[in-house]
């Protein structure tokens, strides 16, 4: 029987999401294989948590691009990205937290282009006025991650109403970087 090896990376990301020391027996108890199996797939956890950060990445590009960064007013594209991705916050919110992926020279060139497009989202709402210019990009880059893990987990812990994770990231980050003088700008229909 041939084993899909995306219904065993979704089946370990759900798995690892919420239980991160999940053993790899666990993760393939989770996909429906034998231990044999999935060490076929990935010789070991490392294995298995980079090929989870290439979905991480792939699912980070895609909805960067569902949000068209670059269209409108940037406060709308910051609405547009987060709710693109939302869907994979808890895995991103998994990879976040492994330190190993972000470390030394082994780091994937993905999370880098991934980080200069939101960087670029946010020079642009500053450069149109909207947002704040003593706040660089690099960091409201770093706090939009940090609200989205933080988001994914308390949501993940039944702290926070799922239907509520877009609004209170989006609410309390544009809050912190509009600048003060800037309108207000509502949800798009």
């Amino acid at each position: 029987m041939a084993v899909d090896r995306d219904h065993v990376l979704r089946s370990a990301a759900a798995l690892l999401t919420r239980k991160s020391t999940a053993t790899m027996d666990e993760v393939a108890k989770a996909a429906g294989i034998s231990r044999a199996t999935l060490h076929r797939h990935f010789a070991g956890r490392d294995a298995l948590v980079r090929a989870l950060e290439a979905l991480g990445i792939a699912e980070c590009e895609a909805a960067l691009a569902a949000a068209r960064p670059d269209e409108g007013p940037a406060t709308d594209a910051v609405r547009r990205l987060v709710a693109a991705i939302e869907p994979h916050a808890p895995l991103l919110a998994f990879l976040y937290s492994e330190n190993q992926l972000f470390e030394g020279e082994g780091q994937n060139e993905g999370w880098a282009a991934i980080d200069e497009r939101v960087a670029a989202l946010f020079r642009r709402g500053q450069a149109s006025g909207e947002f704040r210019i003593d706040l660089t990009p690099a960091w409201l880059t770093e706090a939009l991650y940090g609200l989205l893990a933080s988001a994914a987990w308390a949501v993940a812990e039944g702290r926070v109403a799922p239907k509520d994770f877009t609004h209170m990231i989006v609410e309390l980050l544009l809050g912190g970087v509009r600048r003060p003088d800037a309108p207000a700008r509502r949800k798009e229909s």
